[in-house]
């Protein structure tokens, strides 16, 4: 397995080694005559390099919106680890800033999947008057599993994430809405319940 990181504006810009370590959950280093720099507030990955795309084709706003002193905005969140790893963290559009702090949902979803009775789970920010946004989470149970407590979700994630980050309602559902890719489609989730 060589987990590797791009976009369609950008084709590929980041993989780990073929030769050399390749470490779970990083998308690796960037490639040759690529730059990549994590924008500090935001941590949005931003790329430059000859692989990057000029523009979008008749969308002057859009392309104008998508650069940032020559640097291409991704719109993905990630991390640099003191080894200059590089870690995806998910979506600045997913993004869940509850009561002035961030969640990135990729990190409550691998917590709740690690969850023996629960087979998947995603979650999004649900709007809150008070804390802004709350953390939903959307669970696929374990087969002949139909039902779970969130109370004893709650205790389970809370060895292992933030107060804030923990979700405060639970939707069981049969399916997460997924796109042709397999990825999950966050907007859609609010729509299972």
């Amino acid at each position: 397995m060589l987990e590797r990181y791009g976009t369609t504006e950008t084709m590929l810009t980041i993989s780990n080694p073929y030769s050399g370590e390749r470490r779970a959950g990083s998308v690796g280093f960037p490639l040759p005559g690529v730059e990549i720099q994590i924008e500090t507030e935001s941590k949005e990955v931003l790329v430059r390099g000859e692989s990057v795309f000029k523009g979008y084709w008749s969308k002057q706003k859009e392309t104008n919106d998508s650069f940032n002193s020559g640097w291409f905005k991704t719109g993905d969140i990630a991390e640099i680890s003191h080894d200059n790893y590089v870690s995806i963290n998910g979506r600045i559009k997913e993004l869940i800033i509850t009561g002035g702090l961030n969640v990135y949902p990729q990190e409550v979803d691998e917590v709740i999947q690690s969850h023996p009775e629960i087979a998947e789970a995603a979650v999004s920010g649900v709007e809150s008057q008070e804390w802004g946004e709350e953390v939903v989470a959307w669970v696929v149970m374990e087969k002949g599993i139909d039902s779970i407590d969130i109370d004893e979700v709650r205790k389970y994630v809370s060895q292992y994430l933030a107060s804030y980050k923990i979700p405060k309602r639970l939707v069981i559902v049969k399916e997460l809405p997924r796109n042709a890719l397999g990825k999950v489609l966050r907007h859609k989730l609010q729509e299972k319940e």
